[in-house]
């Protein structure tokens, strides 16, 4: 079709002519709303970012000598970590004579991957590296399957929240809910 026509063609449906192969011979053109267009694509592409997902390596330091409590708390870090897709890079930092001992970080290193092996793998295995060894966890599930997780259990809590008007999802909030009504003096 000569290009005259097809730009009276485009005028008389209120529409804009749009060049979409220019190095075919010959260049092909479509009649297209190009604000609707450029409109669609760029929601077409914020959903694409939407799923996608930055790979973060949260970082975990421990001592050799650490406390069995500090070492559950350092140890439930990891695990949301991991839970979450997040690679973790732990270091054990050696301070002095700790420096002599190597074989201490590298038990606590392995006991650790072996508290986390269902929800994650070793990366890279301990190495010592100056004062610190370092070891990389990665998680078994990717991050996109852990976010779209997260989002379905937000969506379960939001319904439950709606199924139940008023009740309270925090377990700890239903616990202390009768104890407090037992506190409250009956008015006589």
């Amino acid at each position: 079709m000569p290009l005259a026509k097809a730009l009276e063609l485009a005028q008389e449906y209120d529409l804009d002519l749009v060049e979409v192969a220019a190095n075919a011979r010959p260049p092909v053109c479509k009649l297209m709303d190009y604000g609707k267009f450029k409109y669609e694509s760029a929601m077409k592409a914020r959903e694409a970012r939407k799923n996608q997902a930055h790979t973060v390596i949260k970082e975990m330091k421990l001592r050799p000598k650490i406390d069995p409590h500090d070492y559950d708390t350092k140890k439930g870090h990891v695990v949301r970590f991991l839970k979450q897709g997040d690679k973790v890079k732990i270091t054990i930092m050696f301070r002095g004579r700790e420096q002599s001992r190597p074989e201490l970080g590298y038990r606590l290193l392995q006991r650790l991957a072996e508290d986390v092996q269902d929800l994650g793998f070793v990366e890279s295995n301990p190495k010592q590296d100056g004062r610190n060894m370092i070891m990389v966890l990665g998680p078994h599930k990717k991050k996109t399957e852990a976010m779209a997780e997260a989002r379905q259990a937000q969506e379960a809590r939001k319904a439950e929240a709606k199924a139940n008007p008023g009740r309270s999802q925090n377990p700890a909030d239903a616990e202390a809910a009768p104890e407090a009504a037992a506190e409250e003096p009956a008015e006589a």
